[in-house]
């Protein structure tokens, strides 16, 4: 497979996709859910899946519906600050996937704009990468924090977002990521995808999500389709 000559930017996942790193999901998902007890949310309005993302969103929801916008939005800041420190307890430890950074290198050689779209927080992502020494391979980075909840990952303005920091129109982007989330972002924005086997989805995986989903080892593998 050959990169597509519309595509004039590389968009990345982090977690899982361009990093290997290490994260507590499950203490992810418990802050959030403290957060929204806390604030007087009902047990049966959350939406309890192991998975922060979906937590939130379902929190926020009712929140919402129930006149509470300005909670809402107070417990979105205080749960984005509590994941970042979660996010940080393991990010010593980060690396990039081998392979992944040289890749980075050759698509930037070759005029391609590259940039991370991540529902990481933004500190920690800038922290990383830079401790990694590959921060400056990218053009933009748009996190979690860099704009409101219903505008990050899964939603197509997340891939907008990004193509608007890298002054590219987001079907003119090219994926990486290694989740359905990130598939969903980049379908409904009019992007393309690959989906990498470096992070949380097996082949199996993407073969189950029932959609034609071009599949790749890992960012490392952008270096032979572009040979």
């Amino acid at each position: 497979m050959a990169l597509d000559p519309r595509y004039k930017a590389v968009g990345f996942d982090m977690d899982g996709t361009f990093m290997k790193t290490k994260i507590d999901y499950t203490k992810l998902a418990n802050a959030v859910y403290d957060e929204l007890i806390e604030t007087g949310v009902p047990d049966s309005a959350i939406v309890r899946t192991n998975g922060a993302r979906r937590e939130l969103e379902s929190g926020l929801n009712w929140l919402n519906r129930n006149g509470r916008e300005g909670d809402a939005l107070r417990v979105y800041e205080r749960v984005s600050g509590r994941s970042t420190t979660i996010e940080m307890e393991y990010a010593d430890i980060s690396r990039p996937f081998e392979g992944a950074a040289e890749a980075v290198t050759a698509l930037r050689s070759r005029g391609y704009k590259t940039g991370i779209l991540t529902r990481g927080g933004h500190s920690y992502a800038e922290y990383i990468l830079r401790k990694n020494g590959v921060l400056g391979l990218f053009d933009a980075i748009v996190a979690r924090d860099d704009y409101p909840d219903e505008e990050s990952k899964p939603s197509p303005k997340a891939m907008i977002n990004l193509g608007n920091a890298l002054g590219v129109g987001a079907e003119e982007i090219l994926f990486l990521g290694d989740h359905k989330v990130d598939w969903l972002t980049a379908r409904d924005s009019g992007a393309g995808f690959y989906g990498v086997l470096t992070g949380g989805y097996s082949l199996e995986d993407w073969k189950n999500t029932g959609r034609d989903i071009s599949v790749i080892g890992g960012v490392a593998s952008l270096l032979k389709m572009m040979e």
